[in-house]
């Protein structure tokens, strides 16, 4: 066995400790996703949220890295936004998209939720869901849209030009994360209004219509016994959601 100097072990083994500190590439893993959402400085009501928004799987499965530049559609209050914040960290950016005529209540809870620090590299973005992207921003890693695109489908939203402005400010190889709640297959999309859920197919045929790949869908928030005939907001039962990754072609 040839052996190494010790003056020459301590260098190779000073190297790779450092290329652990240093390298922004390294994927964040379950562990650091539970620290995460363990932060002392996360609001009560966030853990609350928690409990039925299932972060720990929804993290894995989207997974924001350090350092990464993430739109999040239909921010409201900003739950969602405040997560990506955390795990894309001070290096990265997040906008957290409402449209102009948000309610009000929503648009103040993020008002109040952005004077944090976990929020100093999250911005609000107030533009219309057709025209979401900042003036200026491309490049894109990631795109987030969590449990607002049935609302899209009886809102004044234009869904072929907002899929259009979303594929052409990600980077190639950009992530397009979209969860909702499950309507019955076949439903057509007046039950974004009446039931506030989408037909999985239809979100994958629109998106896919763009230029998307759909490359992965989760299953940890499945709830099979839902009937899906009831508003999602008043379901007697944990609702069937479904969550769908696309991906810009490289």
């Amino acid at each position: 066995m040839r052996m190494v100097g010790r003056g020459r072990f301590a260098g190779i083994c000073f190297m790779g400790l450092m290329a652990l500190v240093v390298a922004p590439s390294v994927p964040v893993h379950a562990q650091d996703y539970r620290a995460l959402l363990a932060a002392p400085d996360r609001s009560a009501a966030d853990r609350e949220n928690d409990k039925r928004r299932d972060p720990i799987d929804m993290l894995n499965f989207i997974q924001p890295r350090s350092g990464m530049k993430i739109l999040d559609m239909g921010a409201g209050a900003g739950y969602s936004t405040e997560l990506m914040a955390r795990a894309a960290g001070l290096t990265g950016m997040v906008y957290g998209q409402n449209p102009p005529d948000q309610f009000e209540r929503a648009r103040q809870a993020f008002d109040e939720r952005a004077k944090s620090p976990a929020m100093k590299n999250a911005v609000q973005d107030v533009r219309p869901f057709d025209d979401p992207v900042p003036p200026g921003v491309r490049d894109l890693d990631m795109v987030t849209f969590l449990f607002f695109y049935h609302d899209t489908t009886y809102l004044p939203v234009d869904r072929a030009l907002m899929n259009k402005r979303l594929f052409d400010a990600l980077k190639p190889g950009g992530i397009l994360a979209i969860a909702d709640y499950s309507a019955r297959p076949g439903d057509d999309v007046s039950s974004g209004k009446s039931l506030h859920r989408i037909d999985e197919n239809i979100v994958k045929r629109e998106v896919e219509a763009t230029g998307f790949k759909l490359v992965a869908a989760g299953d940890f928030l499945r709830h099979p016994e839902d009937k899906r005939d009831t508003p999602s907001s008043r379901a007697p039962m944990p609702v069937d959601e479904f969550i769908l990754k696309f991906e810009k072609p490289r």
